[in-house]
């Protein structure tokens, strides 16, 4: 027991310290942006005070936290420093959130402000950038909100948890496993909305709505459709998203507008369908799926064992 507490108590020294350099490191890169970008632009009035605050956010709350959280881990007082710690992990969340309203005002103010693009490629020639742009360090808070996941983790799992801080740990690493999970959540929401715009703006027309609140996509690819009366295979597009599957075609070389889009050939909505593998339970070369509507059965063929496959799980757990 003795040894497995000195142990212990190692590994969690070494983390410490590895917390407390690392948050060093981070306080330094927060305090270029802060004292570089966002104490000057207030005091000289180059940017607009609602526009500041778009691109920087909760910013100067958040180092606030972290300056705190450094004091206190200095002192060794990890357990009553993680407690109040734990008080501004929202901060984190807001910040995902704004992070791309963020972005997108900073590129409009370089493009037509040019008192302030002149401002920041003067500060970001500046050696303590290091060759970086006030773009690389904006992400800074979330790659930071992860690295926190990984080290209170780990000194959760190398404290002995008959003590008070173990409790203390424990409901820190679950506080920033909620707000991990929100800020992920903000990103996979703004990645579905990209391919939902991206694959809405490849089909030809405006016929076909795929943006519709609540609708994720799944997976896009080249698939055989296997008629019913002996013609030809045909070549077809196919879009899986959680609720209906498209279908289309390429457009005629020659539509000059629409060369390069894709013609919506038919929308089967999932609610009532059924899926099954009809051949390519074994290793051999592609496979045939199965698809019934109450008004039509779909065959759709892949030479390719392996993406046949893909596609059967993914449609499965689409209908479910």
């Amino acid at each position: 027991v003795e040894d497995q507490r000195a142990r212990w108590e190692r590994k969690r020294s070494r983390t410490a310290k590895e917390l407390l350099e690392t948050e060093h490191k981070y306080l330094e890169q927060l305090d270029l942006v802060l004292t570089y970008f966002v104490t000057i632009l207030k005091a000289k009035g180059t940017l607009k005070p609602p526009v500041l605050e778009t691109i920087f956010g909760p910013l100067e709350s958040l180092y606030s936290a972290s300056h705190v959280l450094s004091l206190y881990l200095e002192k060794g007082n990890l357990g009553p420093g993680l407690e109040n710690f734990c008080q501004s992990l929202d901060l984190y969340g807001h910040y995902a959130e704004n992070l791309e309203q963020a972005n997108k005002t900073l590129k409009d103010e370089v493009r037509k402000n040019k008192s302030f693009r002149r401002f920041k490629k003067l500060q970001e020639t500046r050696p303590q950038f290091q060759g970086r742009q006030l773009e690389d360090l904006l992400p800074l808070p979330l790659q930071r909100l992860r690295q926190y996941k990984h080290f209170f983790r780990d000194l959760l799992e190398n404290t002995s948890p008959d003590t008070a801080e173990y409790q203390k740990l424990a409901k820190t690493v679950n506080s920033v496993c909620e707000v991990s999970h929100w800020v992920q959540d903000i990103f996979d929401k703004r990645e579905n909305s990209l391919q939902l715009l991206r694959v809405q703006k490849l089909l030809k027309g405006q016929k076909t709505r795929v943006l519709t609140p609540g609708r994720w996509y799944i997976r896009e690819g080249w698939l055989l459709v296997v008629p019913s009366k002996g013609e030809e295979l045909k070549r077809r597009m196919f879009f899986l998203f959680s609720d209906i599957l498209i279908a289309a075609k390429l457009c005629h070389p020659l539509d000059l507008l629409n060369s390069s889009k894709l013609a919506c050939q038919a929308v089967y909505p999932l609610h009532q369908c059924s899926v099954d593998k009809v051949f390519g339970h074994t290793w051999s070369q592609g496979g045939l799926l199965s698809l019934s509507f109450p008004h039509k059965t779909l065959l759709l063929m892949s030479s390719n064992q392996q993406e046949i496959n893909d596609w059967y799980r993914s449609l499965t757990a689409a209908v479910r």
